[in-house]
């Protein structure tokens, strides 16, 4: 098989997880919507609907949104693109230097649910490739109620457990230094504070075994399906206040501001001709600056 044509079954088998996993985890959220009690959530239970999108530069996706009862707003994106790097870009991608074509796919999830009870939940993995390819992505936690964010919390210790056998499954050594990236990465320097609890984040992954990597970033998928879903029907029946509302929108800034400011994602998409509603589909629906 020639390096074009092996580049492209590995992509095809990346992309078709992608949309796998995006198809699981918007039944699982709607079995959530069902389940979420009336007295709480009134109201239809929500369904995602799916929106295909073309990419003029090359390549395209297929976005998923769902505004329901207990998710405020959700959206799950699975795209594939290619094309040709700006020679900005081209000079921090690995391999792009010597020749900036690139191809990647990949999957993201935001989820904001209605109880400020139940945590934002942030998600993707991806494929990219130059004349080198490599796994990237992870998932973080985002308690919006200050009892909710010590590491101690149950949320928390659930989360991370889940990341940690993902990881540990292939190499004890990844859950430390993914999570400590994690820790790294989602961090607002202007205010000095963490975006949430954190999770695992990984970049540029290539271990040299393409399938071991690939099967690496497939349970990093799984276990955001065992985790998140528990964590929110752990959360689901827990009324709330009028001052626990206040102290989401107040945290649903802050995720404002570290995406518009310094996630990497989503400056990715709007430089290479990204789908800009899918791009920016993880602003929270509603947000308060005090």
């Amino acid at each position: 098989m020639t390096d074009r044509a092996l580049l492209e079954d590995r992509t095809a088998q990346a992309r078709a997880w992608f949309d796998t996993l995006r198809d699981r985890i918007a039944a699982e959220f709607e079995r959530i919507e069902d389940e979420a009690p009336a007295e709480l959530y009134p109201g239809e239970p929500g369904r995602f609907e799916l929106k295909p999108w073309v990419r003029a530069e090359g390549g395209g996706g297929v976005m998923g949104f769902l505004r329901g009862r207990f998710f405020e707003k959700c959206g799950v994106h699975v795209s594939q693109v290619h094309g040709t790097f700006s020679a900005e870009m081209a000079r921090s991608m690995p391999g792009a230097e010597e020749d900036p074509r690139f191809v990647a796919t990949g999957i993201s999830l935001i989820a904001h649910p209605v109880n400020p009870r139940a945590p934002t939940v942030h998600m993707n993995t991806r494929f990219l490739a130059t004349t080198r390819s490599w796994f990237g992505g992870g998932a973080d936690l985002t308690p919006m109620v200050e009892e909710q964010r010590s590491q101690e919390a149950d949320d928390a210790r659930l989360f991370h457990a889940a990341m940690q056998a993902a990881c540990d499954k292939y190499d004890p050594e990844w859950h430390p230094r993914y999570k400590a990236r994690c820790d790294e990465y989602f961090f607002l320097p202007h205010r000095n504070e963490p975006r949430g609890i954190g999770g695992i984040f990984y970049d540029h992954h290539d271990s040299g075994d393409w399938a071991r990597d690939f099967a690496f970033t497939r349970d990093v998928g799984e276990a955001f399906l065992s985790a998140y879903p528990k964590i929110a029907r752990h959360r689901m029946d827990e009324p709330w206040t009028e001052a626990d509302r206040q102290e989401q929108l107040v945290r649903r800034g802050r995720y404002v501001e570290f995406n518009l400011l310094y996630d990497r994602g989503t400056m990715f998409g709007l430089k290479t001709g990204g789908n800009i509603e899918s791009i920016l589909s993880s602003m929270p629906p509603l947000v308060a600056w005090p």
